[in-house]
């Protein structure tokens, strides 16, 4: 209950990177998408986020639009879109930076994001 009331279980979008440092900060474990509505890719990386922020509810999963957050991707040496920041106690701990980790393909699968993830421990992945 108390996840859900953080917005956990649903993928959703965030207006501004003030909303990104309170978000991080109300949980434990957050995904953040950097992307740009240009980008192919990231409507790929969407898809596979959506399904796994219903069945991973301990972890936030939230999308930044990274032209509207300069300072941020700044501070977080984001160059490559799509980029998953990946969160744990307010601190970045780790990158999914393009699809390299995905095995460099465009049709990997939620199984391989939702591996990755685990690997990273920011869900908990059996």
């Amino acid at each position: 209950q108390e996840w859900l009331s953080k917005g956990h279980g649903e993928y959703r979008e965030i207006p501004s990177e003030r909303d990104f440092f309170q978000e991080v900060k109300e949980s434990k474990n957050v995904v953040c998408h950097f992307y740009r509505d240009t980008t192919f890719r990231c409507q790929i990386m969407d898809r596979h986020l959506a399904v796994l922020a219903k069945k991973h509810i301990e972890t936030k999963f939230l999308k930044l639009n990274a032209e509207k957050s300069p300072f941020l991707c700044e501070r977080l040496r984001i160059k490559v879109i799509p980029t998953l920041a990946l969160v744990k106690d307010g601190k970045t701990q780790d990158y999914i930076v393009g699809f390299t980790d995905l095995g460099n393909t465009d049709d990997f699968t939620t199984e391989t994001l939702e591996w990755r993830l685990g690997c990273a421990d920011i869900i908990n992945y059996r």
